[in-house]
Order: C-alpha cells, then structure tokens, then sequence
C-alpha cells in the first residue's frame, strides 16, 4: 500500500485523467487505475501543476521580522501554491558572512513550511569562498549598490572561487542617484516621480555591463524583474545561454498608471513603467521565469513620503490566480504558465527532483480549480504585508490544495504545520 493516490486529475485542460500515485514523499508512478493508498484523494477532473517555485523572495528573517517571518512567508507561498523558495540575502544582518548564512538557514529550518534555499550576499567578498561551503542556490548582487570596479572585483570572485551562478538586480548607480538628485531638487513629490528617477536607461546600461561581464568571466548569470522590452533585445543580441531573466506580476500587469490610485503602495525596484516602456503578457515568449519578488513592508513604512516609503509589494498570493485569470481569458496557455513558474526555474537553478510531474520526482503538486472565483482582500492573506495593488480584482481560478513531498500544506485557503527542508543545487 502507498501513501497517496490523486485520483481523477488532469496534468493539462485538455488531458484524460490520470491517478498520481505518492510514495515516500516521492512520485513513484502515473496511471490511469491508481494504486491502493492509506490517502485518496478525488481530485475531480481539476488540473495539477507541479508545486511552484519562486526564486525571488524576501522573508525579511532575521532582523526585518515586524514585515514578515520565514512562517508567515512560507504560509503565504502554500497559500498561493508555493513549494519551494529562494530568500534574499537583503535581512539585517546581511546574509553576506559564513556565520550570517549559517545563522538564517538555522532560522528557516525552524520556521518554513514549505522548501527552501538561500541567494548569498556579496558585500563582503572575502567571505564568498567560506559560504560557498554552506551551498548557496546563488549569488546576488545589487548592482544600484556596487561601483564598476566593486563588480568587476565581485564577479572575478565568484568565478575564481565558486561554481554558482549570479543572481543580478540590474540597476545602474550613478544614473539612479543623478536621476533621483535632479527629481528631489525639482522638488518633485508625486508618486510617479519615482520612476522617472529610477529610469530605463539605468536598467538598459546596468544589463549591458552585466553582459560584459559574464562574456568575460564565463559565469552564469539570472536578471532579475526586467522591466521594459529594451533589455529582451539586448539579452536576445547578446546570445549567451549563460543568462536568463524574470519578470514579476507586478511588472507584468500594471504600469505607472497604478500610481494614480495606489501611490507609495506600487513604489518598487526597479519602479513600473511607462505605458509606452512597459512589458506585458505578449513578451512571456522572451521571458524565462516568473518570480514575485514578494516583498513586504509595514502599513506605515508605505504610507510615508515619496522619499522615504520602502519600496516592495507582496505578491505569493496572488502570482498565481492572476495568470489563471488569464488562462481562462485566453490570453496566455497553461504550458506557459507550467513553464515560467515550474520547470524553468528548476532547470536554471539546478533544483533537482523539482519542477515537473514525473516519477522519482518531489511530490510537490498543487491543485488548481479554473472555475473557482475569487476577490483579492489582503486581509485574508498570510503575509503580513496585508496590502495589494490587485485588491478587489475579481479573478476566475486558483489554487485549492498545496502538496509538498505527499503532505497536504494548503487545502481551500487552511494551512497545515509542515516541516520544509534545504534545496540545494
């Protein structure tokens, strides 16, 4: 007798049903009878993903803990359907030390509920080759935060040292501070001043410089939440299969319009675009994954001056239910959505036994009801960050039960206590 038996599933819209049968936390087989189980679960006729795995969070654990947990977080990633995550070294402290990284993977191993892995910092470059020993997914560097020859220094490092990839916000430091020099003595303090301050041109010379970079050092490198159709064409002319990039939800579906209702509360980095600079749903094609970038901040850190508000929004809740809503609307196919959030995130970090539905592999799955309708209220959500700019958007899909390794996490919105383990790559 197995475990679990997912009986009456689709692996597509389109698909026979099919019986996913779980054992031992892993997918032993595929079949449309099943086998016997101490677990059965009648799945319906309703669709199942692969578990998702975003590579961009913030769980703001250690230091940051009144915006968010590795608990919190984590609830809200199986809430949205979320199996595996990767954190951002940006906590306080800085996960740029041996001993910081130690300390953080000892407080999600305590914490989440759900898999995990940790990008490394790289402010202290000394201690690249030290935490190299605790296995990062990934190295990542602010470059809104470094001079040239900091990532000239940075990326030899990583080379030499390691064989990790680099994980890059692609920003670009001198044109961030004259652009927001030249805003803040206009005196300007509208919302969407702050894109014109953080402008395209700092996206598009940051990318080129990265380009350079991973050409010259042979390093894998993955951009992080591009933002305008500039920097597909040059990550097109550079072909380089060493590089790929993300694009968020929030970059995917709004532009600065959504200043005019929401203000601070879609203050990000890099910010949202121009209508005319803008990405959208007709670039998925060029665009390797989607990642949240899920940071969230304090109702009263975002209700602060144009200056001073902290730039971020959560998105581990609603990432998913947006592009079923899409899904239903025709506007994007459900191999895209299986692609930019399953398989491709896994295969460009190495995330083995992650991201698809097949034998051998993590019973990681996430059952999905197109049909189910849904209102965004932040007051629902299991982040702490209880605001969105999609608040009130009436949407037509979403997840409805969360499996890690053959444990139900996440059934019609209930989150389970769970135990989520390292990832490594």
């Amino acid at each position: 007798m197995i475990d679990v038996c997912i009986k009456n599933c689709k692996l597509s819209p389109k698909s026979e049903n099919v019986c996913i049968n779980i054992d031992n936390g892993k997918i032993k087989s595929i079949n449309k009878l099943g086998e016997n189980a101490e677990t059965i679960i009648n799945a319906k006729n309703k669709i199942v993903l692969p578990g998702l795995i975003d590579t961009h969070v913030h769980f703001r654990d250690p230091g940051l803990t009144q915006k968010e947990t590795f608990k919190t977080g984590s609830m809200a990633a199986a809430n949205g359907g979320f199996t595996t995550i990767i954190d951002m070294p940006n906590t306080l402290p800085k996960t740029n030390t041996y001993q910081n990284f130690k300390d953080k993977l000892k407080i999600a191993s305590k914490k989440s509920i759900i898999d995990y892995g940790l990008h490394a910092g790289t402010e202290n470059i000394k201690e690249i080759p030290k935490i190299n020993k605790l296995n990062p997914i990934s190295y990542k560097i602010f470059m809104d935060l470094n001079t040239n020859k900091q990532l000239e220094e940075i990326f030899q490092t990583i080379s030499l040292k390691t064989n990790k990839p680099i994980t890059l916000h692609p920003e670009n430091k001198d044109i961030i501070e004259q652009e927001t020099l030249k805003q803040q003595n206009n005196k300007n303090t509208n919302a969407i001043t702050y894109a014109n301050a953080r402008p395209i041109e700092a996206e598009i010379e940051s990318i080129k410089q990265a380009i350079n970079l991973t050409k010259k050092y042979n390093t894998q490198i993955h951009l992080c939440h591009i933002s305008t159709p500039k920097t597909l064409t040059l990550i097109k002319n550079a072909k380089n299969p060493k590089i790929s990039c993300e694009i968020t939800p929030h970059h995917l579906f709004l532009t600065t319009n959504a200043f005019k209702k929401y203000g601070n509360y879609v203050k990000t980095n890099p910010p949202l675009r121009h209508p005319n600079e803008n990405l959208s749903l007709t670039h998925l094609n060029r665009i390797n994954t989607i990642a949240t970038d899920h940071a969230p901040h304090t109702i009263e850190e975002k209700e602060k001056d144009l200056w001073t508000a902290s730039p971020g929004i959560p998105n581990l809740e609603t990432c998913l239910p947006l592009l079923l809503n899409e899904l239903n609307k025709g506007t994007i196919n459900f191999e895209t959505i299986k692609e930019k959030l399953c398989s491709n995130p896994a295969k460009i970090f190495k995330l083995h036994q992650k991201g698809e539905i097949a034998i051998k592999n993590d019973a990681d799955l996430v059952l999905i009801d197109l049909k189910k309708e849904t209102i965004i209220n932040p007051d629902n959500f299991y982040t702490k960050g209880k605001y969105s700019p999609f608040e009130n958007m009436k949407l037509k899909g979403c997840p409805i039960l969360t499996m890690l390794r053959g444990n139900i996490i996440m059934e019609d919105n209930i989150i389970y206590e769970n135990k989520g383990q390292l990832v490594s790559n």
